[in-house]
């Protein structure tokens, strides 16, 4: 694979949705950070005031304290989950002629240095920073599982004693401020902008893998966000978590498409024990007769190709 030049164009692209303050301190901290080439804010037809105040960057003065980088604003026409778009966002940075494409959403908050010492690692195709507790900086937000077994880490100090050369190779979080090549866009393609939320990002870091890119999580880059609670609920005595949300929108979307990623990526057996899984989770964990339900249509849209049924949460408010 061909190394790319030292002039490397790089973009940053935010998806965002009716978080216009978290978004207004994203672009404020990007504009701080070197090496950007542009900020592109795809805006998920947000009804905060965001797209009137992406239209109004267009139209700053050059003495106004404004952001010196760059910002260009999509506004869709209507939300398309995160899917849609880094999906739309990833197209549009290659477009404008991205070598690298900096992903991430909203409410995360790069440090300075993280572009940085993310390009210092001119190996990779696809990689990105610890995802850090704001409140927390010694907690990470989205555990590390070390590769090579089954531990799962959550503290920073765990993941720097297993790093080796100040990264961990073959595991990343997307989009939390990961780097793309266009070189690897080209080959694999764009995230699957149907998916709407939960397992687009997964199945993107999948689909990289199968196709060999070269895939490492920088232990020194970091990015500060918000936590986001447990993502594993103890279920069988234990043994074993499930992504319980009280969301109907978010858990529609995981059984779905997560029931797709298993079967495309891991085989039916996976999938299978996904299923299993559910049925147990919500039948002796936290029985759930109206939840069973909803898995059980979420899986068969999945099997179906039948990627419309979320906008019913939508509709109803999620």
């Amino acid at each position: 694979m061909t190394e790319l030049p030292q002039d490397r164009r790089v973009v940053a692209v935010v998806v965002t949705f009716n978080r216009l303050t978290l978004l207004q301190r994203l672009v404020e901290r990007l504009d701080q950070v070197p090496g950007l080439a542009e900020i592109l804010v795809v805006d998920n037809a947000s009804t905060d005031g965001t797209g009137e105040w992406l239209t109004g960057l267009a139209d700053r003065d050059p003495g106004e304290a404004h952001p010196t980088t760059p910002v260009l604003g999509r506004t869709l026409a209507e939300n398309g989950g995160g899917a849609r778009g880094f999906h739309d966002g990833l197209a549009w940075a290659v477009e404008r002629g991205a070598d690298l494409a900096w992903l991430m959403d909203d409410d995360g908050l790069p440090e300075p240095d993280c572009l940085a010492r993310l390009l210092a690692e001119p190996d990779l195709d696809f990689w990105g920073p610890l995802v850090v507790d704001e409140d927390d900086h010694g907690r990470l937000v989205f555990p590390i599982r070390i590769p090579g077994g089954t531990r799962v880490v959550h503290r920073l100090a765990d993941v720097e004693r297993a790093a080796a050369r100040g990264r961990i190779d073959g595991i990343v979080i997307p989009f939390n401020g990961v780097l793309v090549t266009r070189d690897l866009v080209l080959r694999i393609g764009l995230p699957r902008a149907e998916y709407f939320i939960w397992g687009d990002d997964h199945e993107y870091r999948l689909r990289a893998e199968a196709a060999g890119a070269r895939i490492a999580t920088v232990v020194g880059a970091q990015v500060r966000h918000p936590a986001v609670g447990s993502l594993g609920t103890p279920m069988m005595f234990g043994r074993a978590t499930y992504n319980h949300s009280p969301s109907d929108l978010k858990h529609y979307c995981m059984a779905r498409n997560n029931l797709l990623n298993l079967r495309e990526y891991r085989g039916w057996p996976h999938a299978l024990a996904f299923v299993a899984k559910t049925v147990w989770f919500y039948t002796f964990t936290r029985p759930d007769g109206g939840r069973l339900l909803t898995s059980a249509r979420a899986m068969y849209a999945a099997l179906r190709g039948d990627f419309t049924g979320h906008r019913r949460f939508l509709e109803l408010g999620g």
